[in-house]
């Protein structure tokens, strides 16, 4: 496999792109080899949901599309970028307030924490930011199919 994979997508800024976010990120990593149904495309799937929601509800307006790329570097690490146009980066909530709402980025890191991953914020050239995560590439072994061709 090449030293690293990329693929990147840009949604307009509306509700219903955050299924078309996580649905691309999961169609990509089945490509590099995640099944659909491991617990780790689990996580991702609610990764990506935050960040793209995040992206749609946060930037009020400011943000008429995101970009979603996604990068896995010498099957080893993952990242995962949600960039949009507004300047405002995340803040971080204390962990005793009580709301709705707010709390994508307390799941978000909590998740790629549990990876052995973590999140990053980086400003654009242009105004914006990135939240990026970063984590360990674990696809898991494939199961070897019985009467299937076996190595001598």
């Amino acid at each position: 496999m090449a030293d690293h994979q990329e693929a990147s997508v840009t949604l307009p800024s509306d509700p219903a792109s955050v299924s078309a976010a996580r649905n691309f990120v999961i169609d990509v990593l089945a490509e590099w080899g995640l099944p659909c149904d491991a617990e780790a495309a689990d996580t991702v799937r609610l990764i990506v949901s935050e960040l793209a929601t995040n992206a749609v509800q946060h930037t009020f307006g400011q943000s008429p599309t995101f970009t979603v790329d996604v990068r896995l570097e010498r099957d080893e690490h993952l990242r995962i970028g949600v960039t949009d146009s507004h300047p405002r980066f995340p803040k971080r909530l204390p962990a005793a307030v009580q709301q709705d709402n707010g709390r994508g980025m307390v799941i978000i890191r909590w998740l790629t924490a549990e990876c052995g991953g973590r999140v990053l914020v980086r400003p654009t050239r242009e105004g914006g930011k990135t939240v990026l995560i970063e984590m360990p590439w674990t696809v898991p072994a494939q199961p070897v199919v019985a009467g299937g061709p076996q190595e001598p």
